[in-house]
């Protein structure tokens, strides 16, 4: 049951509020400005922070798919200073000679898998039917599709025979089926690659897409075929290796780092002209960048409120002068100085807080929007939301506190005497 008091209290803030809210209705076009201000501010964090949010955990998962058991070697730049010491003594890539060396060196329980980038704009053809000049090709050996964490859906993986001979077979991904196959089925039939004829052995599982590219608009062909069919400008071969225990990943590494050293005829003085990078280094790398990118819109949206704020406190300290006469009346019909204070914190924290859910919603529509163009899912950021609801809740209680002070400890008779 509400004491005498507690329903005195409601009534102060009900009257201060209705007060509040009329005194901003009177000054729509400051009130709206301000507003501005602030919704811009929030925008600013809110969208940003919810855009990535959601790219993150698109990166997150995008890399999560290519095997968290699961590393790859990888050619490193090293540039030759004049005077130097370091030995250029190796192809400035990964050479199949390299990979093959090294596959057969390496001892550790484990599936090496071997792949190289023949092209990103390809054209498959199948009758009259061609996809657009899009289509990404690579060729592999028998174990790069399943180092790669993909999934044959229908039909079977290179024969260890047609990696090394050089088969004319191909693996396709789903989005090649649907562009040029339509409802035909493509096990058995034969696709043109740049003029070269591929039987169809095998279909890919869908992965869908990731950051904004789909997964499923590629060709596989073996890694022997690609090496002699096409003139590929830099022959880098990938090598990914998926240790068949995941707790000997460390153990892995480092023999991996070590044998190919050994293919790479580095002496112990040598640098290594390679590096061995975890499934998830990219997308860490990739997050830390992006948590820069976050504190830098996170510091714009700060600094566009701290303007905010300001501009705020300047239209409370007008409106208390142009108020002073109402003020004086008030306190002369018997109101406390902590009500007229209240009545000015209202003002301001309804100001910020209206300026906050405009904002808010704006940057969840900008967030997601954005992120429906890299492909991630709708998210809706109920952390940014409460932390935006608080920074406006602090820039209304530090923009009027000052100015509704200054009301409370007026005198009423000099407020009456007010001009």
């Amino acid at each position: 049951t509400k004491t005498p008091s507690m329903r005195k209290k409601l009534i102060t803030i009900r009257e201060n509020l209705y007060i509040a809210m009329r005194a901003i209705r009177s000054n729509r076009l400051r009130s709206a400005l301000t507003m501005a201000i602030i919704a811009i501010g929030i925008m600013a964090i809110v969208g940003i922070s919810t855009a990535i949010d959601a790219l993150s955990s698109t990166i997150t998962e995008s890399f999560s798919a290519l095997g968290a058991g699961s590393f790859s070697i990888e050619y490193r730049y090293r540039a030759q200073v004049e005077g130097s010491s370091k030995r250029n003594i190796n192809e400035n890539y990964i050479s199949f000679n390299n990979a093959m060396d090294f596959k057969e060196r390496y001892k550790v329980p484990a599936t090496v898998g071997l792949s190289i980038r023949v092209t990103g704009n390809g054209i498959v053809k199948y009758n009259s039917n061609k996809s657009n000049p899009n289509v990404r090709i690579l060729g592999v050996d028998e174990n790069g599709i399943p180092t790669r964490k993909m999934n044959i859906d229908r039909g079977r993986n290179f024969s260890v025979r047609e990696a090394q001979n050089g088969g004319y077979v191909a693996i396709i991904g789903e989005d090649i089926v649907k562009k040029i196959f339509g409802k035909d089925n493509p096990l058995g039939k034969f696709i043109s690659i740049s003029g070269g004829r591929y039987e169809v052995v095998g279909i890919l599982e869908s992965k869908g897409s990731a950051m904004g590219m789909s997964q499923d608009n590629v060709v596989f062909i073996p890694i022997s075929t690609a090496r002699a069919n096409f003139i590929i400008s830099r022959p880098n071969v990938s090598i990914t290796i998926v240790p068949d225990n995941i707790r000997t990943l460390d153990l892995a590494q480092n023999e991996a780092e070590g044998v190919f050293r050994i293919v790479r005829r580095l002496t112990a003085k040598d640098e290594n002209d390679f590096e061995v990078v975890g499934s998830d280094s990219m997308a860490n790398m990739l997050l830390e960048n992006i948590s820069i990118v976050t504190l830098a819109a996170m510091l714009i949206g700060l600094i566009t409120l701290g303007g905010a704020a300001v501009g705020l406190m300047n239209i409370m300290l007008v409106s208390v002068a142009e108020r002073t006469r109402e003020i004086g009346t008030r306190k002369a019909l018997g109101a406390r100085s902590s009500s007229i204070r209240m009545q000015f914190l209202f003002e301001a924290v309804v100001i910020s807080q209206m300026g906050g859910i405009i904002g808010i919603v704006l940057g969840i529509i900008l967030g997601n929007s954005i992120t429906m163009i890299t492909g991630g899912a709708f998210i809706i950021p109920w952390g940014w939301i409460i932390i935006g609801v608080l920074i406006c809740l602090g820039v209304g209680v530090a923009s009027g506190y000052i100015p509704a002070n200054k009301a409370a400890k007026m005198d009423p008779v000099e407020a009456l005497r007010y001009e």
